[in-house]
């Protein structure tokens, strides 16, 4: 009685890893969008408001996430940006772009935790609002917001880290947009000894019209 030993298909070796790349690549998007979506719709909400003291009473002041600080808004572009960028780059290139977007993602979040607790937007507005400008605010409240794009930049930040691990899987941009790159030249045209134009033109062109 034969054994037929069962020879595993070339294809099956490099599925795992090929399914792996995918994979990851689909969340590193989804991550890094979402993660830039939300950082920029929660920058523009309001983040704290809070009473500045007048004669006769107390004017309501609010600052968005905007006012506070321009510090997550940028990085999520620059976030953005470089998960954009990974797919333009190769090796060296690539692992430094993937690297740009975990600290941008590490940075949004350190610069929403630390708005969360500010005070410094409605102060400068009760001073403008008194005329005073040692004035502050009185009754200061936060909004969940600042929170929001800390989450945001949590996202960011795990579409780096996806990308520092699994980028050197994931395919580059088509070589035919790389710098270098030539279209191919046209083959002349058959020159007629007949023709005296013909000749000329092949003179212009910087071609043997004699074909030697």
């Amino acid at each position: 009685m034969e054994y037929v030993t069962a020879v595993p298909h070339p294809r099956s070796e490099t599925a795992g890893p090929a399914r792996t790349g995918r994979r990851s690549l689909a969340l590193a998007l989804l991550c890094g969008a979402l993660g830039a979506a939300v950082t920029l719709l929660a920058s523009r909400q309001l983040w704290s408001e809070g009473a500045a003291a007048v004669a006769g009473g107390a004017i309501p002041l609010t600052a968005k996430g905007s006012d506070v600080t321009g510090v997550p808004a940028a990085l999520a572009v620059v976030g953005l940006a470089a998960l954009v960028a990974v797919f333009a780059v190769r090796r060296l290139g690539r692992v430094l772009v993937a690297a740009l977007l975990t600290l941008s993602g590490a940075g949004t979040v350190a610069a929403a935790l630390v708005g969360a607790s500010d005070s410094a937007a409605l102060d400068e507005k009760a001073a403008e609002a008194t005329g005073d400008t040692s004035a502050t605010v009185t009754a200061l409240t936060h909004t969940g917001w600042p929170y929001v794009a800390a989450v945001g930049g949590a996202l960011l930040l795990i579409a780096g880290l996806i990308a520092l691990r699994h980028g050197r899987t994931w395919p580059a941009m088509s070589g035919r947009y790389e710098r270098g790159t030539a279209e191919p030249r046209r083959p002349a045209k058959a020159v007629d000894p007949d023709r005296p134009e013909d000749l000329w033109k092949a003179l212009d062109r910087g071609e043997d019209p004699t074909g030697a």
